[in-house]
């Protein structure tokens, strides 16, 4: 699959890597994108760099890293390219960084996932890959035994499967929730958030029955 990567630092860095390794072709993008050349380098073939607006046009996919008072500006600039692309939206409300964007997002009935797409209509919308810290996501891909869970939430079934088969690809196990509005159960100050879990135990904690690893 071809993904774009709106939000290249560390979490979108780290999934980029393993994107790359499991044979994805990724575009890590930046307003400077000379600035991502050398790491796109490092990461292979499969990588190149480009505008956000390049990024999005690349992939079938698009990962949204990005702090959520950056989600207006890009709605604004890039919503009507991202109609129709599946984004998979990785981005967490804080106070304290986000301000009023936070305040809205935790206001929104569907969280802060579904105040962001709500700002991009016609996109297909998945909450997932917030829950896990970057240095886990590069320690903890392909571990043996039961893998760290991804929980994804979308009201788009085809988009919610093609995220999860990501998580797969990345070295994780998808635990699909349900809707859109069930991401609000692992936002920050939830049980599962940045604990690392495994599938297993999230489905178990989300009431996921069937295992999609």
């Amino acid at each position: 699959m071809r993904i774009g990567i709106i939000g290249s630092g560390m979490i979108g860095s780290t999934l980029a890597d393993l994107w790359v390794k499991a044979g994805h072709d990724v575009m890590l993008s930046s307003r400077h994108p000379e600035t991502l050349t050398p790491l796109a380098r490092t990461l292979g073939a499969g990588a190149t760099a480009g505008t956000t607006a390049e990024a999005v046009a690349f992939g079938a996919a698009v990962l949204l890293a990005v702090p959520i008072r950056a989600v207006p500006e890009i709605a604004t600039s890039l919503g009507p390219a991202l109609r129709g692309k599946i984004v998979i939206d990785a981005g967490n409300a804080y106070e304290a960084r986000d301000g009023n964007a936070a305040r809205d997002a935790a206001r929104h009935l569907l969280g802060s996932a579904g105040w962001a797409a709500a700002q991009i209509p016609g996109s297909r919308w998945v909450k997932g890959f917030n829950t896990v810290g970057f240095k886990l996501l590069a320690s903890g891909a392909h571990r043996p035994g039961d893998r760290i869970g991804i929980p994804l939430a979308s009201d788009d079934a085809e988009a919610m499967e093609a995220a999860a088969q990501l998580a797969r690809d990345a070295g994780f196990d998808p635990v699909m929730v349900g809707g859109l509005a069930r991401g609000k159960e692992f936002e920050p100050d939830t049980r599962p958030y940045n604990t690392g879990m495994s599938g297993p135990d999230l489905r178990t904690l989300f009431g996921a029955n069937r295992s999609h690893a």
